[in-house]
């Protein structure tokens, strides 16, 4: 902290207050992931709006996704533009409005289009969330901070399934309503919330407004040693970019690999499954056994109280654990949850009675923990850490775009799917994770513990030997003695890397030549002369 917070009269750092305040739009997305599969399986709702096919459900739960994906497309050219904490505000009050008409709806069309508004201003803000914490955090308490708004998202899963399990003894039509007020509520105390907060320093700085820069992190209580040390001496400005060519830099060389692995986390991270295991977990404990409405709308709700009891730690040791090592053994216990559920409904096992049902039940249970306990929490992380400072925002919306796309599709396809087959769709998910897992593991460096500009540096190498290097590893961690680990060597070599890349950028500038004019050989002797420079400092 900056000596500024010695004297703050607040209980945190001011840094602190802003994330939790920003994270209520997590909130807003877990409290209607956990009330929306409960409201629709009340008997109120269905006398207020009619019994819904499985068809029709997967399109009521699934519209809110639909409708985001689009706006979260250029929700980050807007916030590059106009800054993180200007591109919140309206997404809150979208959504509030979208709140107020479902709370209000007299026929299912009414509600669907309610569902469709608040969808549009939740793909506005949602992204940017993460992408305004993750530039405000210090480097030491950045997993942490980022990974707030997950954490709220998992608090808001739990108090939507338990206030839909508290409202549905309601006798009237108000057990399905007063959700969406609480929504409502909600929604204004985030966009109220912003309308206090500074914009984020790094994004000021990329406008040139450095006074602006060094306001705000002083009303955030930063560390302004650090802060000068990463950014605030940079002369790095944003360019003023059409909403196209803001999008289409995202896959120049340079940027490429780093918005495709956003995409690819972010997207794979919800076709493991979890949405089906959230929005439909009344659906999946009936189908394991669990008859009764009450008894699977309190299963429901003991899976939310688990999955936020896990979320605690997750969220707090996340800047203790590696990136990769939560992501690979977590995808690992997914797939295996899947593969157990889908093998025993194939085996024709499971029945209202007998240890069969019972495992079904533990395993959606574990399936749940794990994925708040890593990929629910380090995907957000990584996607927002891996990116430069003027393509954060815009990358991070478009994978948060594809994430809604693919949310979409679970939530639309689910019932569908699990009426069809009982076991299908889990072989279906378990395949995925376990996919995903082998991309990762090959492709996916660390970042925890360096800063978000130093982490660029980690994708001028190949990604695939990268990930090679941590999977095989070095004495002194793991494996030969006298050959450095390629964190090792990344660090050692920052400062030279970074003297290299400054220099060549100025050549580059000055001459106007493409780096695809040099010839391969010159760039060949230069990759071998920097290594062994590189090679020379780590023997000093």
């Amino acid at each position: 902290m900056s000596s500024s917070s010695a004297t703050t009269p607040y209980f945190a750092p001011r840094y602190v207050i802003a994330s939790v305040a920003v994270s209520l739009g997590g909130l807003l997305n877990g409290y209607d992931t956990g009330s929306i599969g409960a409201i629709t399986h009340m008997p109120q709702f269905t006398e207020s709006l009619g019994q819904l096919s499985p068809t029709m459900l997967g399109i009521t739960v699934s519209m809110i996704m639909l409708t985001g994906t689009l706006p979260s497309m250029f929700a980050g050219h807007f916030a590059d533009k106009y800054g993180r904490i200007s591109a919140i505000i309206p997404g809150a009050l979208f959504f509030g409005t979208g709140a107020l008409v479902q709370g209000l709806s007299h026929s299912l069309g009414q509600f669907i289009a309610g569902r469709a508004i608040a969808g549009f201003g939740q793909g506005i803000f949602l992204s940017n969330i993460s992408v305004y914490i993750c530039e405000i955090a210090p480097l030491r308490y950045r997993g942490t901070l980022t990974g707030l708004p997950q954490f709220m998202a998992t608090a808001g899963v739990c108090f939507g399934y338990f206030t839909c399990y508290g409202t549905v003894n309601i006798q009237s039509d108000m057990a399905w309503r007063v959700p969406y007020i609480l929504q409502c509520v909600f929604s204004s105390v985030l966009a109220w919330g912003c309308l206090l907060l500074p914009d984020s320093p790094r994004w000021l700085m990329l406008q040139g407004r450095q006074a602006d820069a060094r306001a705000a992190l002083e009303r955030l209580d930063c560390n302004m040693v650090e802060a000068e040390r990463d950014f605030l001496m940079s002369t790095e400005q944003t360019l003023s970019l059409s909403l196209w060519q803001s999008f289409s830099l995202l896959f120049r060389r340079g940027y490429r690999a780093r918005t495709i692995l956003a995409l690819f986390i972010l997207g794979m991270a919800q076709l493991s499954g979890i949405d089906a295991v959230v929005y439909y977990a009344p659906v999946l404990f009936e189908q394991a056994g669990l008859s009764t409405d009450n008894a699977s709308f309190l299963a429901s709700g003991l899976s939310s109280i688990l999955m936020l009891a896990i979320s605690i730690p997750a969220f707090l040791l996340a800047d203790k654990w590696g990136r990769r090592t939560s992501a690979i053994s977590g995808g690992l216990t997914l797939s295996s949850c899947m593969f157990l559920m889908g093998g025993l409904y194939a085996a024709g096992v499971v029945h209202p009675y007998g240890v069969a049902r019972w495992l079904v039940i533990v395993a959606v249970f574990v399936f749940g923990l794990t994925y708040c306990a890593t990929w629910g929490i380090v995907g957000k992380i990584y996607a927002s850490e891996i990116q430069p400072g003027h393509t954060r925002a815009a990358a991070n919306c478009v994978a948060m775009g594809l994430c809604f796309a693919t949310n979409f599709l679970v939530a639309l396809l689910t019932p569908v799917l699990l009426q069809a087959s009982a076991f299908g769709i889990y072989f279906l998910f378990g395949a995925l994770a376990l996919g995903t897992v082998g991309v990762l593991a090959a492709y996916m460096p660390e970042t925890r513990g360096r800063s978000l500009e130093n982490i660029q540096e980690a994708f001028h190498r190949p990604m695939l030997l990268s990930g090679l290097g941590h999977l095989l590893g070095r004495r002194g961690r793991g494996g030969r003695r006298g050959v450095p680990h390629p964190h090792e060597l990344a660090v050692a070599g920052e400062e030279v890397e970074l003297e290299l890349s400054e220099a060549s950028t100025e050549v580059v500038a000055a001459s106007a030549v493409s780096v695809d004019a040099v010839p391969r050989s010159l760039r060949l002797d230069v990759s071998v002369y920097v290594s062994r420079y590189l090679r020379q400092v780590l023997s000093r």
